[in-house]
């Protein structure tokens, strides 16, 4: 999910999207481009919330969460993305699923706006440009002894899936991979995912 096309398309307009432009021509980093945006937003908190809780959201991903809770295989969610509007979302099935969520924190007010911040600088995770490090995350699992099994469809995501074992990608993230000659399936559901960890 980029969460910023949701908000920009309802709330914000074309004009709002120039911060992403500009880190797409390298001129801003991803951190800053989507903190731009985020804190350009002036709508009341329960507009955002009930705005952020109908966005739909693929079921079979809790159907994998589910199997892979009971199998206690650990779950990830890492974004570069923030919290406030992941928690809002599935804050609930990742509390009964134990999925972990590594991401930045951001705080809402109709005053200043969607407000992100990056992980501390000592956090394991902490990367400056984009607050999290998606690859670090994987390399922790891997070290743990786990075989993981990334899925991802953006910029952030390509540093991980280089060193991720298995791959399921879509989006910009599938565009890179077939760049960069890193093997990956396509992601169209979360069904193809259960299935393989399933096999």
């Amino acid at each position: 999910m980029i969460f910023f096309n949701y908000i920009s398309d309802r709330w914000l307009g074309e004009k709002a999207l120039l911060p992403w432009r500009e880190y797409m021509e390298g001129k801003k980093t991803h951190f800053e481009a989507l903190k731009e945006i985020f804190s350009s937003l002036r709508v009341t908190k329960r507009e955002l919330d009930d705005f952020i809780c109908k966005i739909k959201i693929d079921q079979s991903f809790f159907t994998v969460a589910d199997y892979c809770c009971r199998q206690h295989i650990p779950v990830y969610i890492c974004s570069a993305g923030c919290d406030y509007y992941i928690d809002k979302l599935i804050g609930k099935e990742m509390a009964k699923n134990w999925i972990k969520l590594v991401a930045n924190h951001g705080v809402y007010s109709p005053e200043k706006g969607l407000v992100m911040n990056p992980l501390p600088e000592n956090n394991p995770f902490y990367a400056p440009n984009t607050g999290v490090d998606k690859a670090a995350v994987v390399a922790y699992l891997q070290q743990k002894g786990y075989c993981v099994v990334y899925c991802g469809d953006g910029m952030p995501d390509v540093a991980a899936a280089a060193v991720a074992d298995v791959v399921f990608a879509r989006k910009m993230l599938l565009h890179q991979c077939r760049l960069l000659h890193i093997p990956a399936e396509e992601l169209k559901d979360f069904d193809e995912v259960y299935h393989f960890l399933k096999g």
